[in-house]
């Protein structure tokens, strides 16, 4: 029965964690400070940047908790979770220079 009391406090731990990295995300979102919003780091905005940290961040959490990654072996563990956060950034830099080409494309053409 310890066992299961001790699944039960991660799971619950894991759930307040990305809780409050979610709700940190979705006020973010809703006030969107000027100093954060309407400035430029790196192609996009710092607000930007800091979803995408606090997304990467619940994704390697719930890989972490939710498929054990705590119980494998280290080289095991790195192979998953750094390929993961790889192809996840090497994703959001693609993107990130795709929307800025457009934007910089369409923008005499559309109304934003």
């Amino acid at each position: 029965m310890a066992h299961a009391q001790s699944h039960t406090k991660k799971i619950w731990n894991v759930f307040w964690i990305l809780s409050a990295i979610t709700i940190v995300e979705v006020a973010l979102g809703i006030i969107k400070p000027d100093v954060l919003h309407l400035t430029n780091f790196l192609g996009t905005s710092p607000l930007n940047w800091i979803f995408i940290i606090l997304t990467l961040a619940k994704a390697y959490g719930i890989t972490w908790a939710f498929m054990h990654m705590d119980e494998e072996k280290k080289w095991f563990r790195r192979a998953v979770v750094w390929t993961s956060v790889f192809l996840i950034c090497y994703l959001v830099t693609l993107l990130l220079i795709e929307g800025g080409y457009l934007y910089e494309t369409l923008s005499p053409l559309v109304k934003w």
